[in-house]
């Protein structure tokens, strides 16, 4: 093959972080490609890839389906015994007039991994029966926005945290479901790592040869590219075309150079998520009824009583993910914003650090509204002892996912633009 029909067939990936365009090498089983400037990853390959994931997913939903069958958590407290399944801990909640908390946690917890788990199924079936497209690519379009809200692992470290509390209460025993439950989560997590999307739309939609002008090392708006979200592959926009929004020639996606109005977005979402949290902390998290009497604790009041009874750890989990995740989440999209319009004392690849904290710990605040679910599902017997849950927990839900909606709205590579040009600003 000559130079020139190297460069032609090159495979050329813009850095969804960065914005920087890369030459993709040929990847062997176990290697990634990194991008050169900030170091997101741009490709992984895996060994026999379609294959161990079909296995992972199918082993993964048949423990996903045991855990739902069999009991979760029993209790027994004074000679009451109680035992709950795992969809009970969405179901008892609308039954407590909270529906829109039991559609969160039934939806982060149980369906969105399952129907995850089915689409890497039927997809990669297609692949490996070598069926061209089908549905497959609307599948594949589906599996980055599905990521941020399977929550599998946090409901495992939330069910821990209840452990803690009932242990106090009475006689705590783990079922069957319990255990297929965190095989399920590691399993899930295995299957996300196992799919690799930049092969998949390769044997699914081939890879259109790049123009041949597009340059290595220079950011794709620069050059008049976009690099598809989905995808990966990168669209050549001539010139002359004055549309903000164009088509993916391989996968169909809509393309834009920059998010649409990130900042605006993220601004609204943030403001929102700040307002949302003063409610979630000044009303009860979670009211307790033993022998008539009812006490209401919100999350600072539920932490020091955990702390008092000896339970510092657990106090400490719960102050990490329900007090300070948040905030520190929203105090870092305050300066991503503000460093967004000016460089900032901080260079592009420090920022970009920061942003991708806000992507990793957003989720597990989730922790306190799983604990408020199972506690409120396994205990229900009347003036004798109940839980319900408190008016802070439909505010507390809204906060953790507009907060990751923020980060989502987010373009990282608005802090690339700014960059040692201190007189521009990012649009």
């Amino acid at each position: 093959m000559t130079n020139q029909q190297k460069i032609k067939w090159r495979r050329l990936r813009a850095c969804s972080a960065c914005d920087l365009v890369s030459a993709i090498p040929v990847l062997r089983p176990g290697e990634h490609a990194n991008c050169p400037r900030c170091g997101h990853v741009l490709a992984r390959r895996h060994l026999h890839p379609v294959q161990r994931s079909i296995a992972l997913a199918v082993t993964a939903l048949l423990s996903l389906m045991i855990a739902v069958a069999f009991p979760f958590i029993s209790m027994d407290t004074n000679g009451l015994d109680s035992q709950i399944l795992l969809p009970q801990t969405a179901a008892t909640l609308v039954n407590v007039n909270q529906p829109l908390v039991a559609l969160i946690v039934s939806a982060t917890a149980i369906i969105l991994p399952g129907l995850y788990l089915i689409g890497v199924i039927l997809m990669q079936a297609n692949v490996l029966r070598r069926v061209p497209r089908a549905y497959s690519d609307v599948i594949a379009r589906l599996f980055s926005q599905l990521h941020p809200w399977m929550m599998a692992d946090v409901f495992i470290i939330a069910a821990l945290v209840s452990l803690v509390k009932l242990t106090d209460i009475g006689e705590v025993h783990l079922g069957a479901s319990f255990w297929a439950y965190c095989v399920f989560a590691v399993l899930l997590l295995m299957t996300t790592r196992s799919v690799d999307i930049d092969l998949l739309w390769l044997k699914l939609a081939g890879e259109p040869a790049p123009d041949p002008s597009i340059r290595c090392g220079i950011n794709a708006r620069d050059q008049h590219v976009i690099g598809c979200s989905t995808c990966g592959l990168v669209n050549a926009i001539p010139e002359t075309q004055t549309a903000s929004a164009f088509i993916c020639i391989r996968c169909g996606s809509t393309l834009h150079k920059r998010k649409p109005n990130s900042l605006q977005f993220t601004w609204a979402l943030l403001l929102t998520a700040a307002v949302l949290y003063i409610p979630a902390n000044a009303y009860p998290m979670m009211i307790t009824t033993s022998l008539g009497k009812s006490h209401s604790s919100t999350i600072i009041g539920g932490m020091i009583e955990l702390w008092q009874h000896g339970s510092e750890p657990v106090a400490v989990i719960i102050f990490v993910a329900s007090v300070m995740v948040p905030i520190i989440k929203m105090v870092i999209l305050v300066i991503l914003l503000w460093l967004a319009r000016h460089p900032g004392p901080l260079n592009a690849e420090q920022k970009t650090r920061l942003y991708r904290i806000t992507e990793l710990i957003g989720r597990w605040s989730m922790v306190d509204v799983f604990v408020v679910a199972i506690m409120v599902a396994l205990i229900q017997s009347g003036n004798l002892m109940s839980v319900l849950p408190g008016p802070a927990a439909l505010a507390f839900s809204a906060v953790v996912i507009t907060t990751m909606l923020a980060a989502m709205a987010f373009d990282p590579r608005l802090l690339w633009d700014t960059q040692g040009k201190p007189n521009d600003r990012a649009l």
